[in-house]
């Protein structure tokens, strides 16, 4: 990181991080429609969440000599759903393949979504870690700054610090996460675990936590719509543990509607004043404590082992904390989407014991009592 350049942007706090709704093919195929979208704009709006990602095929069909970035699919109303956002206090990101960057004018389109109000932009499929494609990134992004536009990139090399530089590029795929169990048998509870000790260490990573399709090992299956291996309260830990200032909700809203575990994903920050990792064992386990303001988040994560971890909270400040957790469910062994929700107060100093069931977790927010 600190072998880059100093900031760039003279006055960098356009620069908002955050949670996004997105409206990919997670939870099935993809429907690029105004009402689809508008549900998913619905979704970070309830939850409270600045962002909502529209993905692709906005421009029609990608990767395509005719494709045109700077125009809208046929059916879908671009004004009306940005409109529609921004009466939700909510922003939009847009989706790209990186191909059709190349055949536009990047200045120009970086100006059209500036005038639309777009946070930001996803561009994938680089799949390059070349000379020409690290200059390329350059470009993209300080391109993208000019207009005051986010960037994450996906299909994307690891993170090499030019966000330092160039801190619009909030976040970058180049991780094998949750989108992989579509089709993959290989985002294992191991594999989960090991991440934090591994590619997180070069950067933040757009994992796309938040599945609710929670499945034991044994009864996971690849498919439509999308599964997830573990337990509930592992996803939920994801977003404490995993680093990613725009951090991407994988799930679509009739999943998260009603279910256990929503009030956490509200409450969960992206961006942190302090991170203290209370244990942790390579593909075995991890905690971690982060900080936002005077509010402190817990997440911990197991691999394929049931697990018992006592932490003490002596990180805290003095005085006493609400402490709302969830928890894997006695039977989560059995029914992964089971979660319990409980609430004590805390002091700085206690040992609280986390029971994680295999490939489970544990996710809280504390809170001072004021």
């Amino acid at each position: 990181m600190n072998l880059n350049d100093p900031c760039a942007i003279a006055d960098p706090s356009w620069i908002k991080p955050g949670i996004s709704a997105w409206d990919h093919w997670w939870s099935g195929e993809v429907k690029v429609d105004n009402e689809t979208i508008r549900q998913y704009i619905d979704l970070a709006a309830e939850m409270g969440w600045p962002y909502q990602l529209i993905d692709w095929q906005w421009y029609g069909m990608f990767n395509k000599p005719e494709a045109d970035i700077t125009k809208v699919a046929p059916q879908l109303d671009m004004p009306g759903l940005l409109a529609y956002a921004k009466s939700k206090n909510v922003r939009c990101w847009v989706w790209i393949y990186y191909t059709d960057v190349n055949r536009a004018d990047w200045d120009k389109a970086c100006a059209l979504y500036e005038s639309w109000g777009i946070a930001g932009v996803k561009i994938d499929f680089m799949d390059s870690d070349d000379q020409e494609m690290v200059n390329w990134y350059h470009r993209i992004v300080m391109t993208a700054a000019k207009h005051h536009l986010m960037v994450d990139f996906h299909g994307a090399y690891k993170p090499d610090g030019f966000r330092r530089t160039y801190p619009n590029l909030v976040t970058r795929e180049g991780v094998m996460g949750n989108e992989y169990n579509k089709w993959s048998l290989r985002v294992t509870p191991e594999h989960m675990v090991t991440l934090p000790f591994t590619r997180m260490l070069a950067g933040p990573m757009d994992f796309t936590p938040g599945g609710f399709l929670n499945r034991t090992p044994e009864k996971f299956v690849n498919g439509t719509p999308a599964q997830v291996q573990g337990t509930r309260a592992l996803q939920l830990a994801q977003f404490v543990v995993y680093d990613s200032p725009f951090m991407v909700a994988c799930d679509s809203p009739k999943n998260y509607k009603g279910q256990d575990g929503t009030e956490f994903l509200k409450k969960v920050k992206t961006m942190w004043d302090d991170t203290k990792i209370l244990n942790g064992q390579v593909g075995e386990f991890i905690t971690s404590a982060r900080r936002s303001g005077n509010d402190w988040f817990i997440g911990s994560m197991t691999n394929s082992e049931a697990r018992t971890l006592e932490i003490k909270l002596d990180f805290l400040n003095d005085g006493k904390y609400q402490m709302v957790a969830f928890e894997d469910a006695p039977d989560a062994d059995i029914n992964a989407e089971k979660v319990i929700r409980t609430a004590r107060t805390i002091t700085k100093g206690d040992i609280i014991q986390i029971k994680m069931a295999p490939g489970g977790g544990f996710a809280a927010y504390l809170v001072p009592v004021k």
